[in-house]
């Protein structure tokens, strides 16, 4: 898991090295500030006249760094000679300056460094996240809760910055630091290394067992902030309706039923990461306690100096922070990747329409639509959507679909630009199947006025020319003139750069719904498929939506989902939908006089 971690570091592997470079030296920095505190002590520690015989190993032993430890011990003696306690004792404290502003010179550099990693790889996992999420079909989103999704987006992707923290320093900081204190300590004192060894490994069994469950818990808590996230969307979309039926209490009912089930699993989750540190402080004491009674009696017998036995403490010191430096980290990537499963969930969502290998170009459409014996079933639905459906909508003229709600009229309209693929069939443009062509050129085909109306959080003149980049000003009023727009537009304090707010909040439905026409009319599609919109208005917004729409169908191939019978009367053909099959079609007069379904929805809606 940690290598797929680990492959999204590639973009920076230059900073990456960069800041694992610095933190090397920065351990290195850190390390060398444990013998230079030697002689510190020892000249603190000698009195005056008997600096050479202090600064002597106290036991004549050979070995390295018995050899290497008397020649600090003779320069450091012939130091104190010429130049007296005092000037070599700030001669050792100038080492200890040096050594330290080395540490923390190079620890901001490698935080420098890895600033931009971090935060380019949380930019590339959204990037990725929201490309990802506008590829997948709109089948995998009936599934899935938006709250959770923006969780992903927004709270997984800071859990991962977390482990590139914790990667790094797991990698290139903490373990250089415990692997050279403890080379100095196997030189000093290799006897009193093995209880340090004993319970260091004790101590790591233990802290390892706390760290275990956090991957898994940390998953849960992700996944409750997920859900509290769709009833807090939920909620802000839903007011309106909460609020004419009383349902506030309610409302808030159900989100502190999953804001309580939240903060439980991330109790449990924090009790489990604090006792990290308490537990891994209370170890540390009682290894130093264990090192002090050993080491005292090897001093006492003269085994190692009083100095040397100090600077052992420091280097056990340098060992204990770190490893709880390390011990962070883990938890930091343990809980990192759980959160990256999460992300990776989606980014690695199958997509279930996608171009073939072998694609026809496709820049025009010439002759007309074929639906031939189209069936389709939702993957979780208990029966077919569509079954059997046939029909032909030719170039320059309208197709309308009615029928009771349910029928499947939304389904066929989904179907044509791919937005979901037949499960049994063939959908035909110009003789060949749509699936043999790129998403994109047979959706550049084709524009599509819902009977929602779906605008965004921005201009007018942006909600206009939106997905149009080569629009200019002329070409966006001229749209906004032909669907009966420009001149509320033009009444708005700042006319086409007016934002108008969430979903178009700041605007009536009938201004809503003229903006999609004129979106649809800036884009000129030679196939249009509209859910009529005319069907939520007034009566006066109806007639100036519907001179619009008249002007969008002129010449255009159209597939018309009908609400209101009467605005399709002019189709030239219409097909009666009952339960995913065709019972009737034909023309408006041909259908009222079969007296059939058709019929009989005309004179309930003219009741």
């Amino acid at each position: 898991m940690i290598l797929r971690l680990l492959r999204y570091f590639l973009p920076y592997r230059k900073l990456l090295v960069f800041a694992i470079v610095s933190n090397l030296l920065m351990s290195l920095f850190m390390v060398v500030s444990i013998p230079v505190l030697q002689p510190f002590l020892q000249i603190l520690f000698s009195t005056p006249g008997q600096e050479n015989v202090v600064l002597q190993t106290p036991a004549a032993k050979s070995g390295g760094f018995q050899a290497v430890e008397q020649q600090v011990n003779t320069y450091f003696t012939n130091l104190i000679q010429e130049h007296g306690r005092a000037e070599a004792l700030l001669i050792v404290c100038a080492f200890l300056v040096l050594a330290f502003f080395g540490k923390n010179f190079f620890r901001y550099l490698s935080l420098y460094f890895l600033a931009p990693v971090r935060n380019g790889i949380v930019r590339d996992l959204r990037n990725k996240l929201i490309r990802k999420i506008l590829d997948l079909p709109l089948s995998y989103f009936s599934e899935k809760r938006k709250g959770d999704l923006m969780s992903r987006i927004s709270v997984d992707v800071q859990e991962v910055e977390g482990s590139i923290i914790g990667v790094v320093e797991a990698v290139a900081r903490e373990p250089i630091v415990i692997l050279g204190s403890l080379g100095f300590m196997i030189y000093v004192a290799p006897q009193l290394l093995v209880f340090v060894l004993g319970l260091l490994v004790f101590s790591g069994l233990i802290i390892g067992s706390v760290g275990r469950s956090l991957r898994k818990q940390s998953g849960e808590v992700q996944t409750r902030m997920g859900i509290i996230g769709a009833v807090v969307e939920e909620t802000l979309g839903g007011l309106r309706i909460i609020k004419g039926f009383n349902a506030e209490t309610w409302q808030w009912n159900r989100f502190d039923r999953e804001n309580t089930r939240y903060a439980r699993t991330l109790t449990r989750l924090s009790q489990r990461r604090d006792l990290a540190s308490p537990l891994s402080e209370f170890l540390g004491i009682v290894a130093v306690s264990v090192i002090l009674w050993v080491g005292s009696k090897q001093v006492f017998s003269g085994d190692i100096s009083a100095a040397t036995f100090i600077t052992f403490l420091y280097a056990f010191y340098n060992i204990i922070e770190p490893a709880k430096h390390l011990s962070s980290a883990s938890y930091s990537i343990r809980k990192g990747l759980g959160a990256l499963e999460r992300v990776e969930a989606v980014l690695h969502a199958p997509e279930h329409i996608q171009d073939g290998e072998q694609t026809k170009p496709l820049s025009a459409f010439q002759d007309k639509i074929e639906f031939q014996n189209v069936s389709f079933r939702y993957w979780n639905a208990e029966r077919t959507a569509l079954d059997n459906i046939s029909f032909v909508l030719p170039r320059g003229k309208i197709v309308a679909l009615v029928g009771a709600s349910g029928a499947g009229k939304s389904t066929i309209a989904d179907l044509l630009p791919r937005f979901y693929d037949v499960t049994g069939g063939h959908i035909l443009l110009d003789g060949a199947d749509i699936r043999m062509f790129r998403q994109y050129d047979l959706r550049a085909l084709m524009g599509i006025v819902s009977q929602e109306a779906i605008l965004f959080n921005d201009s007018i003149r942006n909600n206009i020319a939106f997905g149009n980049e080569t629009a200019t000003d002329a070409d966006i009023e001229a749209a906004a003139r032909a669907a009966n727009a420009h001149e509320f537009i033009a009444m708005l304090p700042e006319g086409y750069d007016t934002n108008i707010g969430d979903r178009g909040s700041k605007l009536s439905g009938g201004q809503r719904q003229r903006l999609t026409i004129a979106r649809a009319l800036l884009k000129n599609p030679p196939i249009l498929i509209l859910d009529e919109a005319t069907s939520a208005l007034d009566s006066e917004s109806e007639q100036l939506v519907q001179a619009a729409l008249d002007r969008l169908l002129q010449n255009r191939t159209a597939l018309v989902i009908a609400h209101r019978l009467s605005t399709v009367q002019h189709a030239d053909e219409i097909i009666v939908l009952d339960a995913g099959r065709i019972a009737e079609r034909g023309t408006h007069e041909s259908l009222l006089a079969q007296g059939g379904i058709y019929r009989k929805l005309v004179e309930l809606q003219a009741l």
